[in-house]
């Protein structure tokens, strides 16, 4: 054998020891997520979720429209949303992790002013079968949390924040303003108000959560976070959404995503930090609303139709993320791609 085709076998060797540590060390976590999803209406679209390969499923909030002080009433409804041949089928073989926003917690638009959010905060966490030893429910401020899917170099950590329990009085314009200058632009009653969704205790644990080591980390938001003021309830009634950009920037977290829900339509969001940051809004599961609201931030447009998002992570050399939302069908509706390396800082 001369020496060209001894180099030549090498090579050939050499790629196909590489293509099978390739193929070793490339594999895919996806996880899906949506909100608003109505106990007395039918969720077709659980067919769609159950037929795609998942690593966790995400509740966002208005996970059942309780909508009441009467807990007896509360629990019924979670019951109703238990025995929907969907849901059963995606929590019987699927991780599920859930956090709540208003009609979960009681009332519309309410905060820490409801008289019965400890007791339905227990309802809700007996529901999605959270542990009794879990810090979600010994915590005296709220039920938030975080989750790992995943292990090591190629974890997610799914952080919950309770944006109900410590929240501060959303402040109004007033009537003629919202009638005459907000409602025909699709916009809400709220101005800018004092104070903040989270309280301190939860800021100092998020502030931890986002430097924990995980390469990815989802924040997982009831209300929508990058959207530009509608008057209706988001990160930006507050300074909250400044306060978190602070954070991110302050500790140079990378890979950091955002999904959110609330509104009843659909739609990606994206600003530049030091970095671009994506809000992923998936709703509803069940809910529908054709008045969508301006948003400046919007990257694709919006769908006023059922949806449920995705964020797929490919754990190749590069580590290619793909986010977006689909349909009833389970076809995609709008998606983006990218690098890891292009939401980092280093």
């Amino acid at each position: 054998m001369n020496r060209l085709t001894t180099l030549v076998l090498m090579c050939i060797l050499a790629m196909h020891l590489m293509i099978k540590v390739s193929h070793a060390e490339s594999f895919s976590t996806q996880i899906l997520f949506g909100s608003c999803s109505h106990q007395d209406k039918d969720m077709p679209i659980f067919d769609a979720i159950l037929n795609e390969p998942k690593d966790a499923f995400i509740f966002l909030g208005d996970n059942i429209y309780g909508d009441t002080e009467d807990m007896q009433i509360l629990a019924q409804k979670y019951v109703k949303l238990g025995n929907n041949p969907g849901i059963k089928s995606l929590r019987a073989s699927t991780p599920v992790f859930a956090t709540w926003d208003d009609h979960d917690f009681g009332e519309n638009d309410a905060g820490k002013h409801y008289a019965f959010k400890q007791a339905s905060k227990t309802i809700m966490l007996d529901f999605w079968g959270v542990p009794k030893d879990s810090l979600r429910r010994s915590r005296p401020d709220g039920l938030y949390g975080s989750y790992i899917v995943g292990e090591a170099s190629k974890a997610i950590r799914i952080i919950l924040p309770d944006l109900r329990y410590q929240r501060d009085d959303l402040e109004s314009v007033g009537q003629l303003e919202y009638l005459t200058s907000r409602k025909p632009k699709d916009m809400g009653p709220y101005s800018k108000s004092s104070g903040s969704m989270l309280g301190e205790k939860q800021w100092q644990w998020l502030e931890a959560e986002l430097q924990k080591p995980e390469p990815i980390k989802i924040i997982g938001s009831s209300l929508q976070v990058l959207s530009d003021f509608t008057g209706w309830e988001a990160w930006s009634n507050f300074d909250d959404k400044e306060r978190l950009f602070g954070l991110i920037k302050k500790h140079k977290v990378n890979g950091v995503l955002l999904i959110s829900g609330d509104t009843h339509w659909g739609e990606i969001s994206k600003v530049q930090l030091d970095y671009p940051l994506y809000d992923v809004t998936s709703s509803g599961l069940t809910e529908e609303w054709k008045q969508v609201s301006p948003n400046k931030n919007r990257l694709l447009g919006s769908t006023a139709k059922v949806n449920y998002g995705f964020i797929k992570v490919d754990w190749d050399l590069e580590t290619r993320i793909n986010i977006g939302l689909k349909d009833v069908q389970g076809d995609v509706v709008m998606q983006t791609q990218f690098k890891l390396s292009e939401i980092s800082v280093y």
